[in-house]
């Protein structure tokens, strides 16, 4: 299996950095791609750095904090007392080099000063790069994102017994984010979105207390967090009773993600999965009610970079992971929204999330 390390430069084209620095400042400020590049999962790392070279070689420098799970990673390390030693050891490694890379979409304005710094090289920014390799997930990636999908689908299928008319969004989020973690997921891969009656119209919604009432639309949107990798999934539900409209909005929704689904296979692009569920709903009353783009790519990041939109130029390969998650919202009534990770297989695609999708009345 081809490195990351080798997936990163192979994606420089034309430049030649002799080496690329990411550098960790504290959280939330830590890349990702530290874990990427490292296949570590374990520990922050914050105030830390990882040196990669175009041999496909790297090497790290960690707080002796960190030194225990660093060990778990075959890249060699030097430990550090304190965080001054940092800047020493980026003057070591990079004095006798002409051009180096960084990640400048996750580098901090204070890491780059640092950088900067410590050394008389060229500095440019290969982030571009770096996106292009973690779209393409390798073996071991979508053994783990499979396993956070298995968690997500296995907890909507189960949570709508646990959930009835009279409960607090907040309860029901909290319901969610205790079951995934009694399945194996670390934490949330997000803020959970439980959306209720005309707050399921709100696609980014943050859980409130609003109480379920019959009739409402709810929508709960969540995922799980395993090693370090997320997975997304959408699940929308109706409280008591589903009225004929109500009925209209969820068809028409499932109808728009089998029709995207039915597109994805390699070499077609993005922005015509997009377009495919945008056509079914654009066909119906709900014209204009689908406000945002069909889906993200999803791995270290919820949003990893690349997505299925109008606005995001990408030609489907075998590995990438997108969400796939059409909606139609109405303000002041209530929205639906489908949602489910996919990955691209030669053959066309495979599911990460597998729960049932069919029209439930709770």
């Amino acid at each position: 299996m081809r490195s990351r390390i080798e997936s990163i430069f192979e994606w420089l084209e034309e430049e030649d950095p002799e080496a690329i620095v990411i550098l960790n400042s504290v959280k939330p400020h830590v890349d990702k791609t530290f874990f990427y590049a490292s296949g570590l999962y374990r520990g922050e790392f914050e105030n830390c750095a990882l040196i990669m070279y175009p041999d496909h070689t790297a090497e790290m420098c960690v707080s002796k904090l960190e030194s225990e799970s660093a060990s778990k990673s075959d890249i060699p390390m030097d430990i550090m007392e304190d965080r001054e030693e940092l800047k020493e050891w980026l003057e070591e490694k990079l004095s006798d080099k002409k051009k180096i890379g960084i990640n400048a979409s996750e580098l901090t304005y204070k890491g780059f000063e640092k950088i900067q710094d410590s050394t008389e090289a060229d500095i440019i920014d290969v982030s571009d790069a770096i996106i292009e390799a973690r779209n393409r997930k390798d073996e071991k990636e979508i053994e783990i994102l499979d396993k956070a999908g298995d968690i997500a689908s296995s907890v909507a299928e189960e949570i709508t017994d646990h959930i009835s008319e009279g409960m607090k969004e907040f309860k029901v989020a909290a319901e969610l984010s205790y079951r995934m973690r009694q399945k194996g997921a670390s934490g949330d891969a997000f803020e959970i979105i439980a959306g209720s009656g005309p707050n399921s119209a709100e696609p980014h919604y943050t859980s409130g207390k609003r109480e379920l009432q019959k009739g409402d639309f709810l929508v709960l949107d969540f995922g799980a967090l395993y090693k370090r990798y997320r997975s997304d999934i959408t699940r929308t539900y109706i409280i008591g009773e589903a009225s004929d409209r109500q009925k209209k909005m969820y068809s028409t929704v499932l109808e728009a993600q089998k029709a995207a689904l039915d597109m994805i296979e390699p070499g077609v692009e993005g922005a015509e999965v997009h377009n495919a569920a945008k056509e079914v709903i654009d066909s119906t009353e709900f014209e204009g009610k689908f406000i945002h783009g069909l889906g993200h790519s999803i791995g270290l990041s919820t949003h990893d970079g690349s997505g299925l939109s109008p606005n995001v130029e990408v030609t489907l390969e075998p590995g990438m992971v997108f969400t796939v998650e059409p909606g139609i919202y109405i303000s002041d009534f209530g929205g639906v929204r489908i949602e489910d990770d996919i990955v691209v297989t030669e053959e066309g695609y495979r599911l990460l999330t597998d729960a049932d999708k069919e029209m439930r009345v709770l």
